[in-house]
């Protein structure tokens, strides 16, 4: 990490700081950096690294608890939690109606040509479910290139076990579920929710080592990669020809402004947009075009870290030595200029990837994904319904899938990677703890959910499909939780297969 500061002369009242930190200055690392305006003393100080200096306002004091909650790992799992109870309790009560009356709210939208008439819900599930997938696949991107999944060796373990974590359940599902009304929905219980489970991670705290919690995000997103794969590929049906030769010429758009460094994002989106709406009348689903487009966002930066250290040290030198002492509270011409290759610098040195994805979270954190838990959670249940579907091959198959199916399948194929060679335990990753995270990868909810929409028309079938989904995930949260939370040496460890331990990697 690069840090450093500058020494104030006495008289200024204020100074542009820069601070840079970078965690390895290669080029194929990302730095990323925090620049502000701090009010300072007229005393002679050594400024470092601070994030957010500014003498805090009295609104900020207010609202600061909050934020530093709503940044906490466990908060966003947290949300999901009570939006999709909120839904089952809507859906529940004397009012229920109202609530699929809400959701089925029709809307019109003409773009010229284009003429989309969907449900509110549908909107959401086609329309903002899309920048849900365009952070998943930024992430998928980010992984391969910088990531986990950048090198053989470390993208070894998660990719065995996310495969074995997609075949079992579906596996499961298939035997229960084979020549039924509910074998299209063999895809519903493969997914892993990456935020819910690294959320029930997140409240063991530093009980659960670093590399636990890396090895838990690898397998989710190489999740995320392979349901997309059977979105695009299996719940896909009409396709429209010259829709998708649209789609295809706009995303060789997207690929020529890779190729000339365009690193605006929002010309980027811009394009995005039509790319969704030839995507959405091609008869792919809608969201694939997300991912598509994430696809497309560079990974490169302008500058390097050293550059970037050196360019910023030289720019506040600059400020030292033309520095108004008679006007402290105004900018001349040439320190605005600074400031502003200051900022052109901070830009340069990120890329755009990393950028729209840092810009993304909290939107899809706190807007999209409750929004979705609130509009698909929501089924109504009666006694009758209740024993209809534990009964029900298609809730059975979804609940084991997910509570069986997911912790068998990534026990069983990591075990057989590190018994091959192919693979090495994460640094202070026992076959225990990694137990309890295979446990954890049974929370499907977002993407099982989704999926479970795709896969079923009839309203029957996909509420019991729905009942499986939020069955399973809370009885496999619950286990992992409780499997991870025991106190150490209740339960013994299984034994090593002989592989070395190695570190897996610096984090997602």
């Amino acid at each position: 990490m690069a840090e450093f500061g500058v020494r104030l002369r006495p008289g200024w009242g204020w100074l542009v700081l820069v601070n840079a930190a970078v965690d390895e200055l290669g080029p194929d690392r990302d730095t990323f950096v925090h620049w502000s305006i701090w009010t300072i003393e007229p005393k002679e100080l050594r400024l470092k690294h601070r994030p957010f200096p500014f003498p805090p306002t009295p609104a900020e004091r207010l609202i600061r608890p909050f934020q530093r909650y709503l940044q906490t790992e466990a908060t966003s799992g947290i949300v999901l939690i009570v939006c999709a109870l909120i839904a089952l309790v809507w859906a529940n009560s004397s009012v229920g109606a109202s609530y699929f009356a809400f959701w089925h709210t029709p809307l019109e939208l003409d773009f010229g040509r284009f003429h989309i008439e969907e449900s509110l819900g549908e909107c959401i599930n086609d329309g903002l479910m899309v920048i849900f997938f365009l952070m998943v696949g930024l992430e998928i991107k980010r992984e391969v290139l910088s990531g986990e999944l950048a090198s053989v060796r470390r993208a070894a373990l998660p990719m065995a076990a996310a495969l074995g974590g997609m075949l079992v359940p579906a596996l499961i599902f298939t035997a229960l579920n084979l020549g039924g009304g509910g074998q299209r929905g063999w895809g519903v219980p493969m997914a892993t929710d990456i935020a819910f489970a690294l959320g029930v991670l997140a409240l063991l705290g530093k009980r659960v080592p670093v590399g636990l919690k890396v090895f838990l995000a690898a397998v989710a997103i190489v999740d995320d990669l392979g349901a997309v794969l059977v979105i695009a590929i299996f719940y896909s049906s009409g396709l429209n020809l010259a829709a998708l030769a649209a789609a295809g010429c706009l995303l060789g758009l997207l690929v020529v402004l890779n190729l000339f460094h365009v690193r605006r994002p929002l010309v980027y989106l811009l394009v995005g947009i039509g790319l969704w709406l030839a995507v959405l009348a091609s008869g792919v689903h809608a969201t694939i075009a997300g991912v598509l487009l994430a696809l497309a966002i560079p990974d490169r930066r302008r500058i390097n870290g050293r550059a970037f250290v050196q360019l910023t040290r030289d720019l506040v030198n600059q400020l030292q030595d033309h520095g108004d002492e008679r006007q402290p509270e105004a900018l001349s011409g040439h320190e605005l200029e600074v400031v502003e290759t200051l900022e052109l610098a901070c830009e340069a040195v990120q890329t755009p990837l990393r950028r729209l994805e840092h810009a993304l979270v909290p939107w899809v954190s706190w807007v999209i994904m409750p929004l979705f838990a609130l509009a698909n959670a929501g089924v109504a249940v009666s006694a009758g319904g209740l024993a209809d579907a534990c009964r029900s091959p298609i809730t059975l198959g979804v609940l084991l899938g997910l509570v069986l199916g997911k912790p068998i399948g990534v026990m069983s194929f990591s075990w057989l990677a590190v018994r091959l060679r192919l693979a090495a335990l994460p640094a202070g990753v026992t076959w225990s703890k990694l137990f309890g995270a295979c446990l954890l990868c049974g929370i499907g909810f977002t993407m099982a959910l989704f999926i479970a929409g795709l896969a079923f028309e009839d309203a029957v079938r996909l509420d019991r499909a729905k009942m499986g989904v939020l069955a399973g995930s809370f009885v496999a949260a619950l286990l992992g939780l409780g499997w991870l939370a025991r106190r150490p040496g209740t339960v013994p460890d299984l034994p090593e297969p002989g592989a070395p331990t190695v570190t897996l990697g610096h984090g997602a």
